[in-house]
């Protein structure tokens, strides 16, 4: 039996609730998930079952929301994942970009849902050093969960989460403790991302354009036309012939006729049509 009763209308307002606010659907079979996360919320403020929750959310939105966005979302990250999009950076896209801003010196990187860091610090890694020093280089980084975004700004990581690093990169880009079980980012690379929190479903404040965008393994949560929808401001915000990378069980309609399909999960933005 389990610690507090979550009826189906509870279920149901939570899956509404969510999707209003982030465009995140929660299926039944999400059911499970959700409670196991709110669960924690409802202990935490002394509370009885899922009802009086979401009478207190209700209630006490600026205490309590943040808290409930924050338990929902999800944040399954790795440094380098989804290596083959780093090649492509560092082989095709850096090169062009030297060409392609010659003159202005100017290169932004957007990594959309950062999570907690290791995608936008990939990237950093990927173009440091790439640009001569007196060119404006620089990541942006925003998430809808404040916790992470706080995890990324701090730039400090367990042994586990460095997996993916090989010895240069360590040496390199981080400090290790001495007992070797965390390792923290350097300032040349920390100085080089910014951290913003932002709901994709919200107004942008950012006018770009942007060279590059990551939107990685976020869009498998909206239904097609929240998808769609960010498709079409991503395009806006891009540069000519700019390029957007999304998730490897993530997919473009082919209707999109706006962006030229280059494989393997990656994107470029087409002539205007």
């Amino acid at each position: 039996m389990k610690e507090f009763l979550m009826t189906d209308e509870d279920f149901s307002s939570i899956s509404r609730r969510v999707y209003e606010t982030c465009g995140i659907v929660l299926g039944p079979h999400k059911r499970d998930m959700v409670y196991s996360r709110l669960a924690r919320r409802v202990r935490a403020n002394g509370l009885s079952s899922f009802a009086d929750y979401l009478a207190f959310l209700n209630e006490e939105p600026d205490a309590e929301f943040s808290h409930f966005i924050n338990a929902i979302t999800t944040n399954l990250t790795s440094f380098f994942r989804e290596a083959h999009h780093f090649d492509f950076l560092h082989q095709q896209v850096i090169p062009e970009l030297k060409l392609k801003h010659k003159t202005d010196k100017r290169v932004r990187i957007w990594s959309a849902g950062c999570s907690t860091g290791e995608e936008a610090y990939s990237i950093a890694m990927t173009i440091g050093n790439a640009f001569p020093a007196d060119w404006d280089v620089k990541v942006l980084a925003t998430d809808l969960d404040s916790n992470v975004l706080h995890k990324g700004q701090e730039g400090i990581y367990n042994s586990a989460s460095v997996t993916g690093l090989n010895s240069e990169h360590l040496k390199k880009w981080f400090m290790g403790s001495p007992d070797g079980t965390q390792y923290k980012v350097k300032e040349t690379l920390r100085s080089s991302v910014y951290f913003k929190r932002l709901n994709l479903l919200e107004p942008w404040p950012m006018k770009g354009p942007f060279d590059v965008i990551f939107c990685r393994n976020v869009l498998i949560y909206f239904d097609k036309t929240t998808k769609d929808r960010l498709f079409e401001n991503f395009y806006q915000l891009l540069a000519e012939q700019g390029y957007l990378f999304i998730g490897h069980s993530e997919t473009m309609g082919k209707e999109h006729l706006e962006f030229k399909n280059l494989g393997r999960t990656m994107y470029q933005k087409a002539a205007q049509i």
